[in-house]
Formats: structure tokens, C-alpha cells, sequence
């Protein structure tokens, strides 16, 4: 068994799957999904207007339609008040999106869409390790993907992967990537290679966010493997955009999935320690029903009035401080109009795009980087 399949192995047996399939990003994998579940021309595919773009371009990519529902404050998840009313004979499939790791309210979402014979798909790419009613994040729907880029839960650069317990799809996934899938190039596993390995060596909380300015223009002169091309804020497929994982990539996944475990206690550990320190500061923490959803958070949400001004000194104070999300279709440069989605349709998650940073969790953060990132952002003023 290669590395590729030992990883896919794993994986689907931690989720306790039928099947995993590997890709060389995440959109890959959902891309995958929704040419499995025959998504085309005139479809229409529901998620929360407060995402990353490259979630959208798969959707873009099969000529379908995505439909935006705002999303609730707290948890920043779909509002399911809403989504109900947005289906229509075109809604093809809907898709869960468990922000920053808050889970989904996965029973009303399923109720809704097993009523209108609507296939659910999770995006698990914030979240690993989360559950509701005990049961793992990703195990819900007919599907589920998630992403393993440089700052998901856990890393194996760039990555993505589906999973899924539908034979039928299961069936359907396998024969797209009989026909379409490609091998990544020698260069661009090299180019991967050397990042894992420069990531590995010197990217801490200290020095993220000039390390993540740096990595951006290296990625514009195509010195570097980018998460994102040029072309992907068109939207326009780039070349070979259906691409398989990598044997680095797998190895790398392979020895994360060990620190697994580990990983989620650290996170859920220092996300009760930001919880601690700053209710002692009088600022808001995390707000979610403790009785039914025990969330992993990949990062964690805090909202500020001055946003721009934070991010600017953040660099220079040595605090790792991100902007997810800096408009409703993550990043900032993406072309709204380009994406149907039309200013003032989710008020909630454009009011949220404004104000909320988060605040790193990831294995590198210790007790006394909590407490700095904590003495940095309360000076701002809270939303």
C-alpha cells in the first residue's frame, strides 16, 4: 500500500467512512462531490454567505448557481431559520459549513433537506474533531470534504479530501478520477517539499503574519505553491485543476493523523484558556449549546471595532492575529458580482466580515503566547 492510500485508509478510519479520496487541495475534493452528485447547468447549491471563494469556484466551475443564506452570530454557521425558504426546484445540494469549528444544527439542516430530497455535504475545511451529540463532525451528510492547507487543522500544506459511506457516490467519485484525475508535477512536489520544510523550521506565532506577507508575493512571482492562482478570482478552472495528492503530501498527513488526538486536546485547551482570560478582561467569549456540541476550534473568533488598525500592529507586536473572513467570500480581492453575490443579502455575515479576527490555536501556541495574544487584543475596542 503507497503512501496515498495508507492515508486515505486512516482517514476514513478515524471517521469511521466507507471511502476517502485524496486531492492536491480541498476544493478539489469538493469539486469531486458535486460532479459525482451531477451538479451542472442551472443547479442551484445553498451555503452561508460568509465562506472563502474557492469553496464558490467549484460550483462556478459546473455551471451551477451558488445561493447565499446569512448566517447567526454566535457560532457563524448558516442561519437554518433561513435556508428553508431559499429552496427551489433547481436546489441541487446544500452545503454545511462547520465554521471555525462550530458544528452545524446538523439535525434541523437534515430534517429540512430529507424533506425536499435534497443531498447535505459537510465542509468540514474548519473542522476536525468537533461533535454533535457526540458524533463527529463529517459523518452527517452524504458527504463530507475537508481542506489540509497551511492553516486548517491540521497541515499537509496544500491537501483536501473527501469522504463518504454512499455506495452510489462512492462509485461515482472513483470513476471521475479514473477519467480526469492528474498527477501533480516533479516541480511542484519540490516546491511543496521545501515549504513543508521551511514551514517546519520557522513559522511560529511570532512570526506568522510577515511570513504570510512574504509567502503571498512569492506566490504572484510563482516562487512558491500558492492556495490560490489568479485565474481562480474569475472564476476560471485553471489547468490541471483536478489534480491527486501527492506521496509528500501523504506522508505528511499520515504523521499528522498520529498527532491527531493530541492536537484536538491542545486546541480545546487553549480555546478554554482564551475563554478564561478573557471573560477576566469583561470581553465576550464563545457562545454555543455546551449540551449538544463540543466544537474543535481550528481558530478562535473574537470581534473588534477596529479591525484594520489591529492587523496592522499585530505583525509588528509579534502576534499571530487572522482576518478570516475579510468579506462574506473570503478574501477581500474577490469579485462579489462575479460570484452572484450582491451586498446587503447577508447583513449578519457582512457585519461579521468587518469585525472579527481569530486568534491562533494551532500546536505551536503555548499558555504564554495565549496570554500575549490576549493582553493584544483587548486593548482594541471590543464590537
Amino acid at each position: 500500500m503507497n503512501s496515498v492510500n495508507k492515508f486515505e485508509e486512516s482517514f476514513k478510519i478515524f471517521f469511521n467512512a466507507d471511502v476517502a479520496f485524496s486531492f492536491w487541495k480541498g476544493r478539489v475534493a469538493l469539486y469531486a462531490i458535486l460532479k459525482a452528485l451531477n451538479v451542472g447547468k442551472e443547479d442551484e447549491v445553498i451555503l452561508p454567505g460568509y465562506t472563502c471563494v474557492m469553496d464558490i469556484n467549484p460550483i462556478k466551475y459546473l455551471g451551477a448557481k451558488p445561493v447565499y443564506i446569512d448566517i447567526e452570530p454566535n457560532t457563524f454557521n448558516m442561519n437554518v431559520d433561513m435556508f428553508e425558504g431559499k429552496i427551489t426546484s433547481k436546489t441541487k445540494v446544500i452545503i454545511a459549513q462547520h465554521t471555525y469549528g462550530y458544528v452545524c444544527d446538523m439535525d434541523r439542516i437534515l430534517s429540512i433537506a430529507q424533506k425536499h430530497n435534497i443531498p447535505v455535504i459537510e465542509d468540514c475545511c474548519l473542522c476536525v474533531g468537533s461533535t454533535y451529540k457526540g458524533k463527529l463532525a463529517g459523518t452527517f451528510g452524504k458527504a463530507a470534504y475537508f481542506s489540509f492547507q497551511w492553516n486548517k487543522p491540521f497541515t499537509t500544506g496544500l491537501g483536501g479530501m473527501a469522504i463518504t459511506s454512499d455506495n452510489v457516490l462512492a462509485e461515482r467519485i472513483e470513476e471521475i478520477c479514473k477519467l480526469q484525475l492528474v498527477q501533480p508535477s516533479f516541480k511542484e512536489k519540490m516546491m511543496l517539499l521545501a515549504q513543508l520544510m521551511v514551514y517546519r523550521a520557522f513559522i511560529y506565532p511570532e512570526t506568522t503574519t510577515m511570513a504570510q506577507s512574504f509567502f503571498r508575493f512569492l506566490t504572484k512571482k510563482g516562487i512558491v505553491v500558492g492556495s490560490s492562482s489568479t485565474c481562480e478570482f474569475e472564476p476560471e478552472m485553471e489547468k490541471d485543476f483536478f489534480k491527486a495528492m501527492s506521496s509528500i503530501q501523504a506522508g505528511t498527513g499520515i504523521r499528522q493523523l498520529d498527532k491527531l488526538e493530541k492536537n484536538i486536546a491542545h486546541r480545546r485547551q487553549m480555546a478554554e484558556l482564551y475563554d478564561e482570560l478573557l471573560s477576566q478582561n469583561g470581553w465576550p467569549t464563545r457562545n454555543y449549546n455546551k449540551e449538544i456540541m463540543n466544537p474543535v476550534m481550528v481558530r478562535y473568533p473574537v470581534r473588534i471595532k477596529e479591525k484594520d488598525r489591529a492587523i496592522q500592529q499585530a505583525a509588528s507586536a509579534g502576534i499571530e492575529l487572522g482576518t478570516w473572513f475579510e468579506c462574506p467570500l473570503h478574501p477581500i480581492e474577490t469579485p462579489l458580482e462575479k460570484y452572484d453575490y450582491k451586498i446587503g443579502i447577508c447583513p449578519e455575515a457582512e457585519k461579521a466580515a468587518k469585525e472579527t479576527v481569530n486568534l491562533p490555536l494551532h500546536p505551536r501556541v503555548s499558555e504564554k503566547t495565549v496570554k500575549k495574544t490576549v493582553d493584544f487584543i483587548t486593548k482594541f475596542n471590543q464590537a
